[in-house]
């Protein structure tokens, strides 16, 4: 009878660990999809994307979309400005993540629920909404102060720098969740030892942060490297950048042309190869820093005094 039943419960365990492979390999499948379609149509010829018989391996591979796809992104530029917008502007949402996150966590002031909910207010309000009195604020400064401030990055740098970048909301919860983790008795023996509350903000948290800030980081870089809608509104064309140059790719396509002269024809190849392009550098970064990149979003940081 023991003999079945320990049978029995090897089978449903066997089942249900080939059900759970069975979904994840189905969810993976969702989102990998794209990915390969987008790779495979990138290396495609022109015959091989109008030929039914061809659905993911190109018959005759080729990288000429990738440069054809790089003239019209006009990439060596695209790629520096869109590399340098996106980092300053990562950089500065960082800093200012973690120091809203250490205050919300860390000190009690007068209305410290009521700016923790203004906070949660700026991420939930769509964006949109936000967007028109924003723009009115900065044509009313620029009118006062006498140059422009729309068509420049400063209205953007000054919005991550006051905790109003993309998703700030979202960074500054990170952090405040894991400062919350760090026992405070660290804080009070450093200060026991005559540290200032900067030095304990330095010496403590910033040191046990690196993987969350690795993390704050990066989720920053992607969303400041993939936003348009503010970037279009409020830059303009000012700063020719990646994800702006692909939202127009195929406007901009025409004026492309090889080098016997001859107009290029638009098709799915061309248009997936500048997506890919797009996209690799950020492949690329998550590449290089996988590890510390996983190891931040496991960590738990600290559990207990």
């Amino acid at each position: 009878m023991k003999t079945t039943y320990g049978k029995l419960r090897k089978a449903i365990f066997k089942i249900s660990k080939l059900l759970i492979y069975f979904v994840l390999i189905c969810i993976s499948f969702v989102f990998l999809k794209p990915i390969f379609e987008i790779l495979s149509k990138t290396f495609m010829s022109a015959s091989d994307v109008i030929d039914p018989a061809v659905e993911w391996l190109p018959k005759s591979f080729s990288i000429e979309n990738l440069k054809i796809a790089a003239k019209v992104l006009k990439l060596p530029t695209t790629l520096r400005n869109s590399i340098l917008f996106s980092g300053v502007m990562a950089i500065c949402q960082t800093a200012v993540s973690a120091l809203t996150g250490y205050a919300l966590s860390r000190f009690n002031f007068r209305l410290k629920n009521f700016w923790f909910l203004m906070i949660l207010l700026a991420f939930i309000i769509p964006v949109p909404v936000l967007m028109v009195p924003r723009l009115m604020m900065f044509v009313s400064v620029q009118e006062a102060l006498g140059f422009n401030l729309i068509g420049t990055p400063i209205p953007q740098l000054l919005m991550a720098v006051l905790g109003q970048g993309v998703y700030s909301t979202v960074l500054i919860l990170i952090f405040n969740n894991f400062f919350n983790m760090i026992p405070k008795v660290l804080d009070e023996a450093a200060m026991i030892d005559g540290a200032s509350p900067a030095k304990v903000f330095y010496y403590v948290a910033v040191r046990m942060s690196l993987s969350t800030i690795l993390v704050v980081f990066l989720f920053s870089f992607v969303w400041n490297w993939n936003e348009t809608y503010i970037t279009g509104t409020l830059l303009r064309n000012s700063i020719e950048l990646m994800p702006a140059k692909l939202s127009l790719f195929n406007s901009e396509f025409d004026g492309a042309v090889s080098a016997a002269g001859s107009a290029f024809k638009l098709n799915e190849a061309y248009k997936m190869a500048a997506t890919f392009l797009s996209i690799a550098p950020l492949l690329l970064l998550y590449a290089f820093v996988q590890r510390q990149f996983i190891q931040g979003i496991e960590n738990t940081g600290i559990t207990g005094e």
